[in-house]
């Protein structure tokens, strides 16, 4: 994304957010973790000096006349992977977005906990993160927040089959997962520029966040909760970004 408000991801190829690197890197507070992402590799050096890294608190939004998102996500025969920073599910070609006139097509959605984006100060217990890109190659990242209260039937066979172990990928049998499903009915959003929520923090990603949150149980957090237990990227400076609010 390139002019206008977006959101968060974690480093994105088709089928892993962590891009592939000789680089190890993490979540603690150790030579690995974010504030050293940047000394790492030359790569990641947009890690340290980007003026629209993501995540971001989403305080004093604009309220402003922006297009609704037009999802068009298909049922699909998913798998399911643990990339060693997240669990991600990648998804064939056939689903996408349309923002006004750009239309996005989905590659894949990881989780975060907490939250990455925290919305007036507050992260949420999770957030998925679905990650698009576009024929020009732009990505755009729509999250979707979660709050501990009833379980989610959409993502209960996904958080039923999450690997255990870093590398492995699994194949969801039976039905078709409906990523539609897990995005609320209520779509309003926020937008903003922003970037790459993992290394190499690459910016120019559109972010939007939806405001109407979900819930997931306690038991479904606390399975994800088991592998990953925070791995959620610091939140970065706004440096003045224009942060809209979908009416």
């Amino acid at each position: 994304m390139t002019a206008r408000p977006v959101i968060l991801v974690s480093a994105l190829l088709a089928a892993a957010p962590a891009i592939a690197t000789d680089a190890h890197w993490g979540y603690g507070k150790g030579h690995e973790g974010p504030t050293h992402w940047a000394q790492l590799n030359p790569e990641f050096a947009t890690c340290g000096i980007g003026k629209r890294q993501s995540p971001i608190d989403i305080r004093g939004a604009e309220k402003a006349s922006l297009p609704e998102i037009q999802f068009a996500y298909q049922p699909v025969q998913a798998k399911i992977v643990n990339n060693g920073h997240t669990i991600q599910v990648n998804v064939p070609p056939g689903s996408s977005i349309t923002v006004g006139d750009r239309k996005y097509d989905l590659l894949q959605f990881h989780f975060h906990a907490p939250s990455e984006e925290a919305i007036s100060g507050k992260r949420s217990a999770l957030v998925a993160h679905f990650v698009h890109k576009g024929a020009d190659g732009g990505l755009a990242v729509v999250a979707v927040l979660f709050e501990v209260g009833a379980e989610n039937a959409a993502l209960k066979p996904v958080f039923a089959k999450m690997p255990t172990r870093a590398g492995k990928e699994v194949a969801l049998d039976g039905a078709a997962l409906d990523p539609m499903a897990i995005v609320p009915a209520e779509r309003a959003y926020y937008e903003f520029e922003g970037s790459l929520t993992t290394p190499p923090c690459s910016e120019g990603v559109r972010w939007f966040v939806l405001q109407k949150t979900s819930t997931i149980s306690k038991a479904q957090l606390s399975a994800f909760r088991k592998l990953y237990p925070d791995n959620a990227r610091p939140l970065q400076p706004v440096n003045g970004r224009t942060i809209q609010a979908s009416m």
